[in-house]
């Protein structure tokens, strides 16, 4: 009869719990190694963001000129928010700007989405052709458009001169509804290109099949689009939606560079207004108030669009 050896217990429970510790002690080694590479972008985002937004919350409880004491002012630089005419007239204005520029954008970025949805050589050809003044910078293009609608010198008016469109001697950015639309086409020209790209993308991922199984039963192809492209494309077009929100209540640079505010102060938006309010009226103290209230609005936003992302995925 034989019999067999059995290790000790408490060299089984080793043997056991040593692979364990190993991979243990190789999770906890990887964590490190994940938060040591992490701590550059840690301390970015606390220097250039968390501190300076830190410092704006604190500034606004401040009566904070540029020279001289800060005083305590409680909410009275949010209250103030609420009666200052030139802030709510900058805000009217921001609203008008966004409601001509987000349809104008979502229409134009789904054309050209729509245009270049094939997957061939020309398509992607124009794909590129359309992006390009994506990547030129908003001041380089607001300078183009600037000289272009330049009276007497600038080629587009010289152009519309010649067709007796316009009047080549008169300044454009002189009229208000001129200097709007503008803005507002030149923002078209640079952003278009950005949306078609995010449509683009959503309009590929729906299933081929789809579309041929609603075709199969008989769907015209106003149909298709409007009972399965446009369900299935929900969360690209709340995101497209909630991008150019967002990017119009924080317009600056078209206005700064290619209006200057004018004429009579008429295109100012609720951002430029900060900035005088900041760096001109040198009031520091309600700037900052003005600038956490414009973030509040901004964090609605944002929430709305995981509102609508969360009911399409549900729907």
């Amino acid at each position: 009869m034989t019999s067999t050896l059995l290790p000790p217990a408490p060299a089984a429970a080793a043997a056991l719990s040593s692979p364990r510790r190993r991979r243990t002690g190789l999770g906890r080694r990887r964590q490190l190694t994940g938060a040591l590479l992490a701590l550059p972008a840690i301390a970015l985002l606390g220097i250039f963001f968390l501190w300076p937004l830190t410092r704006t919350v604190f500034m606004s409880f401040f009566d904070w000129p540029m020279l001289g004491a800060a005083e305590f002012a409680g909410l009275d630089n949010y209250a103030k928010a609420f009666t200052d005419a030139e802030f709510l007239r900058a805000v009217g204005f921001t609203l008008v700007y966004t409601a001509l520029t987000t349809p104008l954008l979502l229409v134009v970025g789904f054309g050209l989405a729509l245009l270049v949805s094939r997957r061939t050589r020309a398509a992607r050809f124009f794909q590129t052709i359309y992006f390009l003044p994506v990547v030129i910078g908003l001041a380089s293009g607001s300078f183009l458009w600037l000289f272009m609608w330049q009276s007497d010198v600038g080629p587009t008016t010289q152009l519309l001169g010649s067709l007796g469109l316009v009047d080549p001697a008169k300044n454009i950015f002189a009229d208000y509804w001129g200097a709007l639309l503008i803005v507002v086409g030149m923002v078209t020209w640079k952003v278009a290109g950005l949306q078609m790209l995010l449509l683009l993308s959503g309009l590929q991922s729906i299933p081929v099949e789809v579309n041929e199984a609603a075709r199969m039963d008989g769907a015209t192809g106003w149909q298709v689009f409007k009972h399965v492209t446009l369900p299935l494309l929900r969360p690209t077009l709340a995101l497209v939606l909630v991008f150019s929100v967002a990017g119009s209540l924080l317009a600056f640079d078209q206005f700064y560079i290619l209006t200057t505010g004018g004429p009579a102060n008429s295109t100012i938006t609720a951002v430029y207004q900060i900035y005088r309010t900041s760096f001109i009226q040198f009031d520091l103290g309600y700037g900052a108030a003005l600038s956490l209230l414009l973030m509040l609005v901004l964090g609605l936003v944002s929430a709305v669009q995981m509102l609508l992302l969360r009911n399409s995925d549900h729907s």
